[in-house]
């Protein structure tokens, strides 16, 4: 299903700087053949979000704002580059789920979730000469199934801290299929990255 080639930037446009330390996100653009950089955000996230909620905004549109928010702290020092901003959110019970800090919460976090179904929102913003350009925005549904404590106990001795990079404490492209039930959606929107949108917006930009 990737692309494997790197000519895929001769018809798709020029390089990118990507602003994330996201090393799933990183990957899955290399593996789609894409040739990119790739720059530590210069922004505060929890600041970012903080300033989110006091304007009362829609939860749902958090992972659009703090995408742009990381695009554009690249771009200030970066003016004439494309900058690429990504984030992920889920949504449980219409509460935005944050990631764990230890294994500890993160089996709390994954009985909560076990059995049910949670929403995922990943946008992806592109920035240039200080300005966004484009954004694009997809949600999935991911269902984990029912699991007992020695189930995840067993899965969170598998994964190890690592796991805690992961919102949801899981990674598709890893041993979350170990507990994931079903996906509904668009698989490279569950890695967190909406991946299809992007190469469009690409595409149109080279033409």
């Amino acid at each position: 299903m990737f692309i494997k080639t790197k000519v895929i930037n001769t018809v798709l446009g020029e390089k990118f700087i990507l602003a994330s330390n996201s090393s799933s996100r990183f990957k899955l653009l290399k593996n789609a053949g894409l040739e990119f950089t790739k720059s530590k955000p210069l922004c505060n996230e929890e600041n970012i979000k903080k300033k989110f909620f006091k304007k009362n905004l829609n939860k749902k549109n958090l992972a659009k704002y703090l995408a742009k928010e990381k695009a554009l702290s690249v771009s200030k020092n970066n003016n004439n580059t494309l900058i690429v901003g990504s984030d992920t959110i889920i949504i449980f019970k219409n509460k935005i789920i944050n990631k764990a800090t230890n294994l500890v919460e993160a089996k709390k976090k994954l009985i909560k979730l076990s059995g049910k179904k949670h929403q995922i929102i990943s946008c992806v913003s592109v920035c240039y000469k200080n300005k966004q350009i484009w954004s694009g925005q997809q949600k999935s549904t991911v269902t984990l199934k029912s699991l007992n404590d020695k189930q995840i106990d067993d899965y969170l001795n598998k994964t190890g801290k690592q796991i805690l990079s992961s919102v949801g404490c899981y990674q598709v492209e890893s041993l979350g299929p170990q507990i994931i039930k079903s996906i509904k959606g668009d698989f490279f929107n569950v890695l967190g990255f909406p991946l299809f949108p992007f190469l469009s917006f690409l595409s149109k930009r080279k033409k």
